[in-house]
């Protein structure tokens, strides 16, 4: 009888003997796919917790025991880089540089500066930081993407929803 079988009558040492002969196979998958060895362990955990929990979908028919966890595990780290790819990453203010660019000088375009630096400071962080990364370095959304780690639609959003607010609150500011 295979190990997932068993595992669906709830033998329990079957899901020892399940952890010990394909951990392996799920942590090379888990390592490959995930950021780092903490996530990796996380993601293992969550798949044997699946496996254990649906090992009666299991049908030696249409496959190896092998192949079902590795379908099973692959599936579930998918899912999980697909939901950190639509989370938007959160930025601690403390990572943020300080706005220094914007230095008040005399005159006219400094007010004008001093406002757009109120106006950015009252976005949220990840919109201050695609913001800036935009302005002051004078990086693409492309590039934003890829120094942030986002995907290039949040990029985008960040950015529209961002200078949107500017506008909004310098509009409010200069009435």
């Amino acid at each position: 009888m295979s190990v997932l079988a068993r595992i669906a009558q709830g033998d329990n040492t079957a899901f020892t003997e399940c952890i010990d002969r394909y951990g392996g196979l799920v942590w090379s998958l888990a390592r490959k796919m995930t950021r780092n060895a903490a996530d990796a362990e996380d993601a293992t955990q969550e798949i044997f917790l699946t496996l254990w929990k649906h090992a009666s979908r299991f049908d030696p028919q249409k496959g190896s025991e092998a192949t079902f966890i590795a379908t099973i595990a692959r599936r579930s780290l998918i899912d999980r880089l697909r939901q950190r790819q639509r989370r938007p990453v959160e930025v601690p203010m403390d990572d943020l540089e300080p706005l220094a660019w914007v230095a008040p000088s005399n005159g006219e375009n400094s007010l004008e500066a001093s406002r757009a630096a109120t106006a950015l400071a009252a976005l949220r962080p990840e919109q201050q930081q695609v913001i800036s990364l935009a302005v002051v370095e004078g990086l693409s959304q492309s590039e934003i993407a890829a120094q942030t780690g986002m995907p290039l639609g949040t990029v985008k959003t960040l950015m529209r929803r961002g200078l949107l607010a500017i506008r909004a609150l310098l509009g409010e500011v200069q009435s």
